[in-house]
C-alpha cells in the first residue's frame, strides 16, 4: 500500500491542488490527513490562495480514500463540509503490517520542534505520524521502542523553508517537495 501523508492544508487551494496533483502522480493507494485542513487558524497568516469551500470540493472527491484526525485549528464545523469523519484525535491506520498512529500533535506528540511530549505505548515497528509543528520530521525515536517518528511538514504554510507532505511505500516514509 502506497500512503500520501499530507498536514496542515489550512483552506489553501492552491496548496491543496498541488499536494492532491503530486499524490496522484505518486499513485497513492490512500491519503492520510493529519488536521488543519480547512481553517489559519488566528496564529497564521492566511495562506496563499485561502479557499476552504474549495478545499471542502476537492477533498470531497475523493472522500472514500481519506483517512484524517483532528487539529487544533478544526472544529464542528468542519466536519459539516467534510464528507470524511475529521474530528478524533488520531486515527489508526494499518499499512503492510505496521501500525501508523495518526495524529496531529496538539493531544499526542513527540515531543519535536514544540509539539507536546504526549507519546501513547506503540508496540515496537509502529511509527507515529503527526503534523502541527510544520516542520519535517523522519526519524526512530529512541525513547520510545524504536517507534518510527514522522511529520510530514505543511502542505500550505511551512515552517521550513518547504511547503511538503509525504509518502509511505512499504516501510519506507519520504518526504516530497510540492513547488
Amino acid at each position: 500500500m502506497r500512503l500520501a501523508i499530507a498536514s496542515d492544508i489550512h483552506g489553501s487551494a492552491k496548496w491543496c491542488e498541488k499536494f492532491l496533483k503530486a499524490a496522484d502522480e505518486e499513485r497513492a493507494d490512500e491519503i492520510v490527513l493529519l488536521g488543519d485542513i480547512l481553517y489559519h487558524g488566528p496564529r497564521n497568516e492566511e495562506p496563499e490562495g485561502y479557499d476552504p469551500k474549495s478545499v471542502a470540493a476537492m477533498l470531497n472527491e475523493r472522500a472514500g480514500s481519506i483517512v484524517a484526525a483532528r487539529g487544533n485549528c478544526d472544529a464542528e464545523v468542519d466536519q459539516m463540509m467534510l464528507e470524511f469523519p475529521c474530528m478524533g484525535d488520531y486515527a489508526l491506520v494499518f499499512a503492510d503490517g505496521m501500525r501508523l498512529f495518526c495524529t496531529h500533535g496538539h493531544v499526542f506528540g513527540s515531543g519535536l520542534h514544540n509539539s507536546v511530549n504526549n507519546m501513547p505505548k506503540l508496540p515496537k515497528g509502529s511509527a507515529f505520524l503527526f503534523g502541527h509543528t510544520h516542520i519535517k520530521v523522519n526519524e526512530r525515536d529512541a525513547h520510545h521502542s524504536g517507534v518510527w517518528l514522522f511529520n510530514p511538514g505543511s502542505v500550505a504554510i511551512p515552517k521550513d523553508g518547504s511547503h511538503s507532505f509525504g509518502i509511505l511505500d512499504g516501510k519506507t516514509f519520504t518526504h516530497r517537495i510540492l513547488l
